[in-house]
């Protein structure tokens, strides 16, 4: 069975940069355990899957190298670049059916905008390993939604975090976001889910679905620029719009090819 494979380096302007999702078009529904393989094969932090349902929408699914996943933003975006620029789809925006609800991307001029679920954090209790596993200066603050928030007094205390992953990994939720305000943008983020096949993420769509809600009341302004400040590093433009967030980002198309299986 040959499968087309795209590769995507999503939330950047030029390859190299960013976060990069494989992405493939189904003609239908492979047994999850091959799929999973598959992303594990692909070793990337997502690999995007996609059938057309034909009912003018397209079902969606996300596979890190260790499992399937909920939402993932990047992987949403680099999925919309593809059958927008590769595909030649004309429509004004393409509606995903996924385990978050149907997600609708709109394509404005080089940034494709990602209307996604709010994942507004709240103060939690916190798991005794957190804090021992990242090693660093102690936060301002601690929440959580699906993932721990940490934030930090300044971009360079983030950056200068050198997590333990296998301590990490003992953590008990999905993933650690830390973020703190940042020098030439709203705020800037790290993302570590190394239980989930995921040391570092490069750029994390989904993480700002709890971070826009989040800085959007600090600042008291809805529209915010965000930077991902890993080795690779990526921007986002982010709106918050109730219970729901726009995501807006660029993305490159690397590579192109087939899988065989």
């Amino acid at each position: 069975m040959a499968i087309p494979i795209f590769k995507v380096d999503a939330f950047t302007a030029s390859v190299f940069g960013g976060n990069p999702a494989a992405v493939c078009p189904l003609d239908g529904w492979l047994p999850a355990d091959v799929l999973q393989s598959m992303a594990k094969e692909n070793n990337l932090s997502a690999t995007a899957f996609f059938v057309r349902n034909g009912h003018g929408a397209i079902d969606l699914r996300w596979f890190t190298p260790a499992c399937e996943v909920e939402l993932c933003g990047h992987a949403t975006l680099a999925t919309a670049s593809v059958l927008f620029r590769e595909f030649g789809v004309e429509q004004d925006a393409l509606r995903f059916q996924t385990k978050s609800g149907e997600l609708v991307v709109t394509k404005r001029g080089e940034l494709f905008v990602m209307n996604l679920p709010a994942r507004p954090p709240a103060p939690t209790e916190v798991s005794p390993n957190l804090l021992p596993a990242l090693a660093g200066p102690s936060p301002q603050e601690i929440l959580a939604a699906r993932d721990y928030v940490l934030r930090y007094r300044s971009e360079d205390e983030v950056r200068k975090l050198c997590p333990n992953m296998e301590e990490l990994k003992q953590v008990d939720r999905f993933a650690v976001i830390v973020t703190a305000p940042g020098e030439d943008c709203d705020f800037v983020s790290r993302f570590f889910a190394p239980a989930k096949g995921i040391p570092e993420d490069p750029v994390t769509g989904s993480a700002h679905c709890t971070l826009t809600p989040y800085w959007a009341n600090h600042f008291a302004k809805a529209e915010l620029h965000a930077r991902q400040i890993s080795a690779r590093g990526g921007e986002l433009f982010c709106t918050l719009l109730g219970d729901r967030v726009e995501i807006a980002g660029r993305a490159a198309l690397f590579l192109k090819g087939q899988i065989t299986i």
